[in-house]
């Protein structure tokens, strides 16, 4: 059927495949459902599936609806992902998706710390309490491996191994990965497991590394707050939040002289295309380096 009665349908197998076969996350799925509910709403009940028309006229829409160009180009990637689903499958024999031109847009550098900057905020803590003995903990973690918060809220006890210095994570998509963890993160998550896991949980067992003072699992939303205020207390004022400190760990790794391929797999990005925007990072901080210090500049 190329026509488009059948697109709800399409869309629903479409969107079973990301979730039973690819294992894309929650968020994803979501984000795939709107666009495609978009989409097809705009062919209607008399479009044709393999008329590149309507699929200009659909784009040309967003255009006129003020849909930036980002968030086109995600949209078109998200069309063009269904239409292999569909070529696969059968339901079209043509994809006129080929013909589509994807938006030009900037791509704005990743926000991060420099190095006085991280070691102010590992510093802000206070080790005399037992929440401030995790909180050092978190933010080492966070810094010496770059996972994602949701990621670092789920770390279980037995996912650390302390002895081999790595952690193992659950990520997007329910994909599992191992991550290094540096000296200095150990020594922190050590001295919180000895003097500080155990007063918070007062006796009660929990699987997660990291607990709150109810004895539960740190949630993103709590981490964001203790985030903020340890920026604070560091004179770091604008736009903290945890990916920037993802970003930092990143940032400074390939600084220090580590390839990408292997930041890829330490973040847990499918596509070292999201990679290298860290690349571009490094190339802006190099221009600046010389424009300001070379004498012909």
């Amino acid at each position: 059927m190329r026509h488009v009665a059948s697109l709800s349908a399409h869309i629903a197998g479409f969107l079973d495949f990301c979730r039973i076969e690819k294992g894309l996350a929650k968020a994803t799925l979501e984000a795939y459902h709107l666009d495609l509910e978009r989409f097809a709403v705009s062919l209607g009940a008399a479009g044709n599936l393999e008329d590149p028309a309507s699929l200009r006229s659909h784009i040309d829409s967003l255009h006129a609806a003020g849909m930036n160009s980002r968030s086109i180009a995600r949209h078109i990637t998200t069309i063009r992902n269904l239409y292999r689903f569909l070529l696969e499958k059968g339901a079209v024999s043509t994809d006129p998706t080929l013909l589509l031109t994807a938006p030009t847009h900037w791509q704005s550098l990743p926000k991060y710390l420099n190095k006085q900057q991280i070691e102010n905020l590992i510093a802000a803590p206070n080790l005399a309490k037992p929440q401030g003995l995790r909180d050092r903990a978190m933010l080492e973690f966070l810094y010496a491996t770059g996972l994602r918060v949701s990621e670092l809220c789920k770390v279980g006890v037995s996912g650390l191994e302390l002895n081999m210095g790595v952690v193992r994570v659950l990520g997007k998509g329910n994909k599992h990965r191992i991550v290094p963890v540096g000296k200095a993160a150990l020594k922190a998550v050590e001295l919180y497991l000895a003097s500080g896991r155990p007063l918070l949980l007062k006796g009660r067992p929990s699987p997660y590394l990291f607990v709150t003072n109810r004895g539960g699992a740190m949630t993103r939303q709590a981490f964001w707050k203790l985030l903020a205020g340890y920026g604070k207390k560091a004179g770091i004022f604008h736009d903290l939040t945890p990916h920037v400190l993802r970003h930092t760990f990143a940032t400074h790794l390939l600084e220090g002289g580590a390839d990408l391929r292997s930041v890829q797999t330490m973040l847990g990005h499918a596509d070292i295309s999201t990679t290298q925007i860290y690349t571009h990072v490094m190339r802006s901080r190099l221009r600046k380096t010389v424009d300001e210090h070379h004498p012909r500049a």
